[in-house]
Order: structure tokens, then C-alpha cells, then sequence
């Protein structure tokens, strides 16, 4: 690997950059924490040749939204399927958005 293609992935929301003690510092939280919403399903961390977890800023921004629902005293299992919900909405919402802007004219008025 180049340095040029480890800078292209500085800017990848998916690569899994961050360690798990670095995220739960990013996000003032604890490991534990981190932990408890892989085994809820929200994240799966990707993992290292030596098995270390490595989060994402995607990850880290779904981990953020569980955390404030889990400060507001939701239970981190029902944060966790509301965030799920949430994502699967504003995926459905874009895939509509497409869907109307790549309609030809005629079928919008029918």
C-alpha cells in the first residue's frame, strides 16, 4: 500500500480507523458501552489481525445516536432497534427520492 492510497481512505466514512478505546474516548463514553451495542446488533466493528475492534466514523456516528437516546434513560436495547429504524427509513426515504427524480413527467400525474 502507497501513502497516496492510505490518504484516499482518510476521507472513506467506512474505513474502520479507530480503535476501541480511541472511539469510546471520541464519543465520552466506555468501552463496555461499545461493546453492548455490537452484541445489540447496532455495529459490527471490523477486526484487526490481532482481533482488536475497529470502528468506522459511520460507526462512530450510529454509536453517537444510541448514546443520546441512552442518556435520555432509553434502554440501550430499544436505542439501539430505534436507530436501526431510523437508518432504515432515511434508506428507504433517499431510495423513494431517486425513484421521483428518475420518473419520467407522465408517471408523476397518473
Amino acid at each position: 500500500m502507497t501513502a497516496d492510497d492510505s490518504y484516499g481512505r482518510l476521507d472513506d466514512d467506512n474505513y474502520p480507523a479507530y480503535t476501541m478505546g480511541r472511539a469510546a474516548e471520541m464519543l465520552g463514553t466506555t468501552q463496555g458501552f461499545l461493546r453492548a451495542i455490537g452484541e445489540a446488533r447496532l455495529i459490527t466493528p471490523l477486526r484487526s489481525a490481532g482481533g482488536h475492534r475497529r470502528y468506522s466514523r459511520y460507526q462512530l456516528r450510529i454509536a453517537a445516536r444510541a448514546r443520546e437516546l441512552v442518556d435520555r434513560g432509553t434502554p440501550i436495547e430499544a436505542a439501539c432497534r430505534i436507530v436501526i429504524l431510523e437508518d432504515q427509513l432515511e434508506e428507504a426515504q433517499r431510495i423513494n427520492a431517486e425513484y421521483r427524480r428518475t420518473a419520467s413527467p407522465h408517471t408523476a400525474d397518473t
